[in-house]
């Protein structure tokens, strides 16, 4: 028998990525006699003819296939009565937007999987982009960045980067930045501007991505204990040569509320005792905030727009220019990032007086980068290791019997965790999700 699957085309602009690369459409149909139906698709990562030769069938109608995968939030007009959708769809945390598209899919009887929430027993993540993120995050920080200096009138070797998307794939991109590191070894930074400082809030797979990136260059890493000490008592000849990098943790970020001590698993469970002391303690020292940290509406926020707004009223200029909020929640854990911005306009500044974020480097306040879906912009790296990790659960899903019961169906745990909607009503662990429509 013969199983069908579809790939829906990408409507969300700029994005390039796919779930399944061709390599692993072959095999779905060779090994599994699992046949893939994509729509057509000018601009993903991977043409229309190279599916075709790896066995795929392209096909306006997906609506012979009972399960669809995509990347982002799929468009109403793609859904059918009893359909199974699997994607980021974007509603485990209430997402505002995406309520209108949740209720559609439940009045149509839908049922959707949700790559963020296909986990093991351990609540670790089996299938992400998240070192992806990481790597054209930072690639455009890089690239922002220098251009933030330039309107400063400083030429420096970043301008030698470019934005993400301008690269063949993630090793051109390397391959350029390994040159900016002989620049800065050779001819140095304006002392004007040293030290640099890079910090990394959270050290998850966003940010060992992002840090991967940045240590192509000359980096010298110093404990948040030392940031005081290096930026108040700079090492000229060194700091000309390097960029410093700090990576905070939670420990770093918040401090108990009253005499109990930090304690990690406390934090995560009781995040109401505790407050933010990261901005008080760290914040004035930065050159450049890199954000990879998860985040929610129950933890303190790192970096507030009131404290924002007193770092940028002193007499003097701070000395941080430049956010890469790679987590981009907005308003969320850097209260700053007011929107998105996008791969045609990456960069915009947040005026912590006005409250407004203007597209651009130049103005009084922070620039920010805040692209949601930044593994777009290096589509075949990032489709290939996302692909990789997919296919383990495809089989299992395509097969599936979406007819019966949630309780009966021949999913494992790990896929039955990713489960939001069963036939239109929610599984228990998302019953809470209820709460955000009304």
């Amino acid at each position: 028998m013969t199983y069908n699957i579809g790939i829906r085309r990408e409507t969300k602009h700029g994005e390039r990525r796919t779930p399944l690369v061709p390599s692993a459409v072959t095999l779905l149909k060779e090994k599994y006699d699992i046949q893939t139906i994509l729509q057509p698709h000018a601009t993903r990562a991977f043409s229309d003819e190279e599916y075709e030769k790896a066995g795929g069938i392209l096909k306006e109608d997906l609506s012979e296939c009972p399960v669809i995968f995509g990347i982002k939030e799929m468009e109403t007009d793609i859904f059918t009565k009893g359909g199974a959708y699997m994607c980021f769809h974007h509603v485990i945390k209430g997402q505002k937007d995406n309520m209108p598209m949740l209720k559609y899919l439940m009045d149509t009887g839908c049922t959707i999987f949700d790559y963020e929430k296909v986990i093991d027993d351990k609540n670790r993540r089996l299938i992400f982009f998240g070192r992806h993120a990481g790597y054209a995050g930072m690639i455009d920080t890089l690239h922002g960045f220098g251009l933030r200096l330039q309107a400063e009138g400083f030429d420096t070797p970043f301008l030698k980067i470019k934005q993400a998307g301008n690269y063949f794939d993630l090793n051109e991109a390397k391959e350029e930045i390994a040159k900016v590191k002989v620049l800065i070894e050779n001819d140095g930074l304006p002392e004007e501007l040293c030290p640099v400082v890079f910090g990394f809030l959270g050290y998850g797979n966003v940010s060992q991505g992002a840090q991967s990136i940045l240590e192509i260059l000359p980096v010298k890493e110093i404990a948040p204990e030392d940031l005081a000490k290096v930026v108040e008592n700079p090492d000229l000849d060194e700091c000309k040569k390097v960029i410093y990098k700090v990576v905070f943790k939670e420990e770093h970020m918040v401090k108990p509320i009253g005499d109990h001590k930090f304690e990690l698993q406390d934090y995560y469970k009781h995040p109401e005792k505790y407050e933010g002391v990261f901005s008080e303690n760290y914040l004035r020292y930065l050159t450049v905030i890199v954000n990879g940290a998860y985040w929610s509406a129950k933890y303190p926020k790192s970096v507030t727009k009131q404290e924002l707004k007193e770092l940028f009223s002193g007499d003097s200029p701070p000395r941080l220019r430049f956010v890469g909020d790679i987590s981009c929640d907005i308003e969320g854990g850097f209260e700053g990032t007011l929107r998105i911005s996008y791969i045609d306009r990456p960069f915009y500044v947040f005026d912590p007086f006005k409250n407004t974020a203007t597209d651009g480097i130049k103005g009084k306040g922070p620039a920010i980068l805040a692209i949601d879906h930044l593994p777009t912009e290096i589509p075949r790296d990032a489709s290939e290791y996302f692909s990789e990790r997919l296919m383990t659960f495809v089989p299992e899903i395509a097969k599936a019997d979406f007819t019966g019961s949630f309780a009966d169906v021949k999913l494992s745990d790990d896929v039955k965790r990713s489960v939001i909607l069963w036939q239109g009503k929610f599984t228990e662990p998302f019953e809470y999700i209820a709460d955000f429509q009304k």
